[in-house]
Parts: structure tokens; C-alpha cells; sequence
């Protein structure tokens, strides 16, 4: 809850919030909406960016550099090379120190459809993960279509036991496991 002294500085808490967020004001007691994943996912993935951005490795330039370099990152943590199929990448960081990883693209989403397991995956205009080797967590920006839900993957990881697969956890605690080989790039 936040308080709020007057109706008149209703506006300026909104836009100190969050700017595209609805809230209820009500008398001099300013309550903000219960979390919801798919509204704030951006402005925390913003949040998060700008607090790992010291001492990262931050390369921008344009598609083809950015993608470059999450590749040879997902090829260095161990995982499928196509995991991250953006277009558009217009910024990629990286902060070994937090294992924090971000990705920006143009677009404002793409979703791209994994042919051989036959599966939709979207992907916000930013994207961040914590890397660590064969797993990637606390992952914003990433969901997979399930029937006719969109699901947030929140976990991906190769399990030690089986390099050739690869296992996609949501935040409603689903997993699916496929073949690694259908993440390879270009698939």
C-alpha cells in the first residue's frame, strides 16, 4: 500500500509506480493491483538490466554481433545453440560476476515455432535470464503456448544424466522434456 495525500497527486504516484499499470485510489490510501507476471514482466526485466549493467559485457551493433555472442554463450553454459531464436537483437549483455544475461530486440515480441517438437514460443522485446552451466533461471520475457495458454517458462536446463535432452519448466510448475536437437540453431 502506499499513501497518498491528496486526489490531485493521484497521477504523479501512478506514473512513479509504474506508468502503464492500473491502480485504485481510494480516500487517502493508494493500493496497487495484485501481482500479475505478464504486466510488470518488462518494467522488472528494465529494473534488472540496469542494476547487472555494471561490469557486463555489453555488445550492441546490431542482429548479427548480438546473436554471435548468445550463442557462443549458450554453446559455453552447454545448452542447444537455438534456444534463443530473437530477430532483431539489438542489445546483448552479459554479467559473469551475477550470471545475469539480457537480450533486446526491435520487435516488441516474436514467436517462433520449434518444428520438430511442434511447439510456439514467444519472446518479448527483452529478455533476461541467470545463467549458470547447463541451465538458464529466473528467465522473464519467455512463454510457451500450451492448448490455447500462453505459459511463462521460467527454467530451462540439460540434465547431467542426458546432454541430449533439454527440460522446460513454467511458473505453474509444468515441465516438459524434449530432444535437445530440436534447439539447434536454425531449427
Amino acid at each position: 500500500m502506499y499513501t497518498c495525500c491528496s486526489s490531485s497527486s493521484h497521477q504523479a504516484i501512478t506514473q512513479t509506480l509504474h506508468p502503464s499499470r492500473a491502480y485504485t485510489h481510494h480516500c487517502s490510501v493508494f493500493t496497487a493491483p495484485p501481482f500479475v507476471n505478464t504486466d510488470s514482466e518488462p518494467y522488472m526485466a528494465s529494473q534488472a538490466i540496469e542494476s547487472n549493467r555494471a561490469g557486463a559485457e555489453v555488445v550492441t551493433g546490431g542482429d548479427a554481433i548480438c546473436r554471435k555472442k548468445s550463442v557462443e554463450l549458450l554453446e559455453e553454459l552447454g545448452l542447444p545453440k537455438g534456444l534463443l531464436p530473437m530477430e532483431d537483437i539489438k542489445e546483448f549483455g552479459y554479467n559473469r560476476a551475477t550470471g545475469f544475461m539480457w537480450l533486446l530486440q526491435g520487435k516488441k515480441k516474436v514467436e517462433h515455432t520449434f518444428k520438430k517438437i511442434k511447439q510456439t514460443v514467444s519472446y518479448a522485446a527483452e529478455v533476461t535470464v541467470f545463467a549458470e552451466k547447463g541451465k538458464l533461471s529466473k528467465i522473464t520475457g519467455v512463454k510457451t503456448k500450451e492448448l490455447m495458454l500462453w505459459l511463462t517458462v521460467v527454467e530451462v536446463y540439460v540434465p547431467e544424466a542426458s546432454l541430449e535432452k533439454v527440460t522446460f519448466k513454467t511458473g505453474t510448475g509444468l515441465s516438459d522434456t524434449f530432444d535437445a536437437a530440436a534447439f539447434a540453431l536454425g531449427e
